[in-house]
């Protein structure tokens, strides 16, 4: 024979469990709650998709004005108009890598700083 207190306390037990799993908790009039400090869906969104895109640019332009920097500007332009005349996946590939004003200005930030090193004997 079952005891009637205890499966109304099973029940009771089994309500708090559910509405724990969808995020509800028993609180005071006027706490804090985790909902409070959960951020809202679209600022998640904006770091999951526009954070790691902004950063794969960077990259680029910092690999771009690298290599414009160890070339030189006339070199860079010259490799640039070999791969528009290599075909239709050389002007595509020369579109990306063109010298725009981020990678110039970033190249000459690279060379101001490599001035100014010392040079190691």
């Amino acid at each position: 024979m079952s005891d009637p207190n205890l499966e109304n306390f099973h029940g009771r037990i089994g309500r708090i469990e559910k509405i724990h799993a969808a995020g509800g908790g028993f609180e005071a009039a006027g706490a804090l709650s985790a909902r409070d400090f959960k951020a809202p869906r679209k600022r998640r969104r904006f770091r999951a998709t526009v954070l790691p895109l902004l950063f794969l640019l960077a990259v680029v332009i910092a690999l771009k004005a690298a290599v414009l920097s160890s070339i030189g500007e006339g070199a860079y332009a010259d490799r640039i108009e070999a791969l528009r005349a290599s075909g239709k996946a050389g002007e595509i590939t020369a579109f990306l890598v063109q010298a725009d004003p981020a990678t110039v200005w970033a190249s000459g930030q690279i060379d101001r700083m490599l001035q100014k090193a010392p040079v190691a004997p």
